[in-house]
């Protein structure tokens, strides 16, 4: 094992040669941030406290990854039901390593108040209604995540890049991408909650697949496709997906062509990593594939309210032949059972457990400069410090 502090779950031999390979180096951070209507269904999400607050969540959370906690923001930090954002944990590893950060806008109700990288993308409508998005704003959005994939990997001499992302129900049309995509993942996805709602997912994902059926017997959506008995990945998006998976999928793709990559998340990135595959053999895009792993925090991959790593092996079960392969599923070791603060104690119970690229962040701190559980405890906790102190003036 490389690093201790890094665990790994599936494809070991291939993980522990990307570790190898990228050990000491130095990452990029590219985070896409995209909202999707399905995030405002009551319960569906806690990152936010209400449907209102969800609203908001990808514009905080951007704003206090780009300017840390002593900025005083247009969008504060949305209250949860308990814990605190994961993007302290984001902030605390990226300012201290002084990362090269890139925030995308992928689609949002409203722009964040700070320098990103509009794509030109439209936010996605609630997956139940299988029509999330026109076909033509998700081609334009894969050729953007395709573009800006090159791009930045262009710029990396011996590192990698990771990718993130930020959007509120976004476990929910990961469920909607991997099932139309014929992998078995209900019951298997992840959430913000302690207890996942799996039940209320799959009622929605149901919904919003058996619309995508009726709509394809009535000719609404034309699904002729090289590949018997497939679904083309773009018009599935389109149905029930939201707009960061795109953007993500074409920009993973691309920069695997050139330098590592690893997919920030659990559950949406591994419906991500499942897109990426699909794509690739549908439109014939090349891509490596051992340049990329997904890496989260322990919360996720060892989470007893789901099943990640199932879900990971179930890649290659599918009775779909687009997902052929098994995705490398990383996990920081990080844990908050000694901090000082309920607030980091709460992701011990279940709360909030990943997002903007937090277990990546981790990774990176393992990887690049061999930081230990005490130095990533003490660094998130000083950025919970900041925050606070700067709430109470």
């Amino acid at each position: 094992m490389p690093n201790s502090q890094i665990r790994i779950y599936t494809q070991e031999k291939q993980a522990e040669e990307w570790l190898r390979r990228y050990r000491s180096c130095m990452p990029v951070f590219a985070c896409v941030l995209g909202f999707t209507e399905t995030g405002l269904i009551p319960g569906i999400s806690a990152a936010g406290r209400t449907p209102g607050d969800r609203k908001y969540t990808a514009c905080a959370d951007a704003e206090f990854l780009y300017y840390g906690a002593e900025h005083k923001p247009q969008y504060p930090l949305p209250p949860l039901a308990a814990g605190a954002s994961p993007v302290l944990i984001s902030r605390a590893v990226f300012e201290s390593l002084k990362v090269p950060m890139h925030l995308f806008n992928a689609g949002l109700p409203q722009a964040p108040a700070v320098p990103l990288i509009d794509l030109g993308g439209t936010w996605a409508k609630c997956l139940s209604g299988g029509n999330a998005m026109e076909i033509t704003t998700v081609h334009h959005l894969l050729k953007q995540g395709l573009l800006w994939g090159e791009r930045l990997a262009a710029n990396i001499q011996q590192g990698y890049l990771i990718i993130g992302e930020c959007v509120v129900g976004g476990t929910t049309t990961a469920l909607a991408i991997l099932t139309g995509l014929g992998i078995e993942a209900a019951g298997k996805v992840n959430s913000s909650h302690p207890v996942c709602n799996h039940a209320q997912k799959w009622a929605l994902v149901q919904a919003g697949l058996e619309r995508m059926r009726e709509s394809r017997e009535q000719g609404e959506i034309n699904f002729q496709f090289p590949i018997p008995n497939s679904v083309d990945p773009l018009k599935l998006v389109a149905a029930v997906g939201d707009p960061m998976q795109v953007v993500v999928a074409g920009m993973a793709i691309a920069a695997s062509r050139s330098c590592g990559v690893l997919l920030a998340g659990g559950t949406q990135m591994l419906a991500v990593y499942a897109l990426m595959s699909a794509i690739a053999q549908a439109y014939a895009f090349s891509w490596q594939p051992e340049q990329v792993v997904v890496g989260t925090t322990r919360w996720v991959a060892e989470d007893p309210t789901g099943a990640t790593v199932d879900l990971a092996l179930s890649f290659n079960k599918g009775s779909s032949t687009q997902i052929p392969v098994t995705p490398p599923l990383l996990a920081t070791a990080l844990n908050f059972i000694d901090s000082r603060y309920p607030q980091l104690r709460a992701y011990e119970q279940g709360f909030v457990k990943e997002g903007m690229g937090a277990g990546a962040a981790c990774i990176a701190a393992h990887l690049s400069q061999d930081w230990q559980q005490h130095q990533l405890l003490a660094a998130i906790e000083a950025q919970l410090e900041r925050l606070s102190l700067v709430n109470y003036q």
